[in-house]
């Protein structure tokens, strides 16, 4: 029970910027103890709230207490009960992560006795132990974000803010860095945490969703849920997209049909009535599905209902042009050979292998997911697909142009769009846009035909002098996209493009890249979202720079049939990993949204022994149901097999 003085208390909160409203009276409370995730679109307000409760941003209007602390007076003293982690890396680059760590524990004042430990133990939940010595420059971006998370906690703070801790970050982290923040709570810590992950969301004690600087539902997720009054009705089907295309057009009276992985939520009243029509529907298509089954409300669901319509940026998608083939070598017309082709790819720094004999070959037009945990080698492999750097060892083509000594010709070949956006902050759309027109020798009527299409396909009309920094994330990346493919290359590498965006930013992305992938574009794509790897042709998932697993998500779920997994729903399910993981039979269990998906040896029994295991410890109305397994299950079971393999 969380103590009735809150520790969080903002009363009209406001922030204005110029003639811009970024927080518009904005009233809540956090008490002790509980963790309390705020969400919302891009330019929501989100970043802002938190600047202002961490005492960097003085509001404009309004009033909030923080920790005993009055804001914005005592901004000095606040600092002393709280820490706050940024979006930005709050990182010393010419620093080892060992010394970025204890310089954080310096600041802090943490004592040095029993120093050790602690940092030891945070390294590990993070997997960072291997990686002490490295400097914080020659990091991942992924493990950037792993180690400023490692120095956030390097204390005990009264209050923790955190702002999107885990972008960037792999399912294994993203599940570890959960289990540190509820032993925190169980301290009496009071977490504020942003995300743009909603299953993430799930496990807080409230949530308030922001739209427009306003705070528009707040509640537990079961009151979300109990207030959304519709029900949604889950179609599974290995052509899933398709699917969403055909219910789209034929029911047009529900109230959304949205992709979800491998399954299509249909928004309805009456789903009797309404999964009869979809049966009917899919039937005339000669669509199959798996199963048409009526499902709880996700946060996700909400989220996207509640604001998918709201603002112009999220209409109907821009048509991307078909590829041109640029190349100026006669015998690299990508029409002729694969779009990527590498043999024993291998990239060295010093005595550290990154990348590790990798084999694979990618056809035109294919969306291919590269998946990993942090610094498995990803992005170094993408960063020599692109030119950018050389291999070690291995042979490879690009749009049909060697690696080694074509280097110049496959950048002309390729649209490459990093981490971080590769926009220039300092410059307006315009500029940004013009920029890259004349990188990529872009001039004249095609220019300016390029231009247009790019600025209404990232849906900035009438932003075009704005201040590319003052960008919501959305509009940041599909800005990114757009100067990426101006040439219209028939090659795309994007490297996990929609890290940090809201849902409803990645899925207006997708339906981008289907439309690249559907004129001839081959889409080469990273993603720590297990979501969007059920859109990929086919995935591989490297582990340690090896390759783990190449083929499509269908084919790979496949390979766990031969498991069973359920699906635990129960108020607090981070308290009962223990229990269940120590009962006969269960292979594994871990947090998977708002509760657990467990992996046993025989259903009915691991069902039974699950609600006998709950019942002795007075925890009644559990709902456990078997489940097909989604990517984030197959992405740990490959990740933790091999693992056991090394540890063997």
């Amino acid at each position: 029970m969380t103590d009735p003085a809150p520790v969080i208390a903002a009363r009209g909160l406001t922030r204005r910027f110029g003639d811009q409203t970024a927080v518009d009276g904005l009233t809540l409370t956090v008490g002790r103890g509980e963790i309390y995730g705020l969400v919302g679109p891009d330019g929501a307000g989100k970043t802002t709230t938190l600047r202002m409760l961490a005492g960097i941003l003085d509001p404009s209007d309004g009033r909030a207490r923080v920790a005993g602390c009055d804001l914005p007076e005592d901004r000095a003293t606040v600092k002393a009960h709280l820490a706050y982690m940024s979006q930005r890396f709050g990182l010393y680059p010419d620093l080892t992560v060992a010394e970025n760590i204890d310089f954080y524990a310096d600041l802090y004042g943490e004592p040095r006795k029993g120093r050790r430990e602690r940092i030891d133990g945070l390294l590990a939940f993070s997997s960072m132990s291997p990686f002490k010595k490295r400097l914080a420059a020659n990091l991942s971006g992924g493990m950037k974000q792993k180690l400023q998370l490692v120095c956030a906690l390097i204390h005990t703070p009264e209050v923790l803010l955190l702002d999107e801790p885990t972008n960037g970050v792999d399912p294994l982290s993203r599940r570890d860095f959960w289990r540190i923040l509820y032993r925190l709570l169980k301290d009496g810590v009071t977490i504020l945490v942003t995300t743009a992950y909603l299953d993430e969301a799930e496990r807080c004690s409230r949530v308030g969703m922001m739209n427009g600087g306003r705070l528009i539902a707040e509640g537990t997720p079961d009151e979300l849920r109990r207030g959304f009054g519709r029900k949604i009705l889950a179609v599974r089907s290995p052509r899933a997209r398709r699917v969403r295309e055909v219910l789209h057009r034929d029911l047009e009276d529900v109230d959304g049909v949205e992709l979800f992985g491998d399954t299509v939520h249909v928004v309805c009243h009456d789903p009797v009535e309404t999964g009869e029509r979809i049966a009917a529907s899919l039937d005339r298509e000669g669509l199959a599905t798996v199963k048409i089954r009526q499902i709880s409300p996700t946060l996700e669901d909400i989220f996207v209902h509640t604001l998918g319509r709201q603002g112009p940026e999220f209409l109907a998608a821009v048509p991307v042009a078909p590829p041109r083939s640029a190349s100026t070598a006669p015998e690299a017309d990508p029409l002729l050979f694969p779009a990527v082709e590498v043999k024993n790819l291998t990239r060295r720094f010093g005595q550290f292998t990154a990348v590790d004999d990798l084999t694979f070959s990618v056809p035109r037009g294919e969306i291919f997911g590269f998946l990993g945990p942090n610094g498995a080698g990803k992005s170094t492999t993408i960063r020599m697909l692109c030119g950018l750097l050389a291999p070690s060892d291995g042979t490879g083509r690009v749009a049909g142009v060697d690696m080694v000594t074509g280097a110049e010709q496959i950048k002309a070949q390729i649209g490459y769009m990093s981490q971080r956006f590769s926009l220039y902050e300092d410059l307006t759309v315009s500029e940004n846009i013009d920029f890259y027109g004349g990188i990529y020798g872009l001039a004249g009527p095609r220019l300016a035909r390029r231009k247009a299409w790019a600025v209404a396909m990232a849906g900035l009309e009438g932003r075009q002098t704005r201040m590319t920094r003052l960008l919501a994330g959305g509009w940041k990346q599909r800005l990114a996209l757009a100067c990426a493919i101006l040439h219209e290359p028939p090659i795309v590498f994007l490297d996990e493009p929609t890290s940090g965006v809201d849902p409803l930013s990645r899925r207006r992305f997708w339906d981008l890249i289907y439309d690249m992938a559907e004129q001839g574009v081959t889409v080469f794509v990273t993603t720590h979202y297990m979501e969007e790897a059920e859109y990929c042709d086919r995935v591989a998932l490297i582990y340690h720079g090896k390759m783990v697993a190449l083929d499509s998500p269908h084919r790979l779920k496949t390979r766990l049939a031969g498991q069973t997994l359920l699906d635990l729903r129960c108020p607090r399910p981070q308290d009962l990993i223990e229990t269940i993981e120590a009962l006969d039979g269960v292979i594994a269990a871990a947090l998977f949204g708002s509760g657990l998906h467990v992996t046993v040896a025989d259903a009915e029994q691991g069902e039974a022994d699950i609600k006998a295991a709950l019942g002795r410890m007075g925890i009644h109305g559990a709902v456990v149901e078997k489940i097909p397994p989604n990517m984030e299950d197959v992405f740990v079971s490959l990740i933790e097999g091999e693992d056991r393999k090394n540890d063997g």
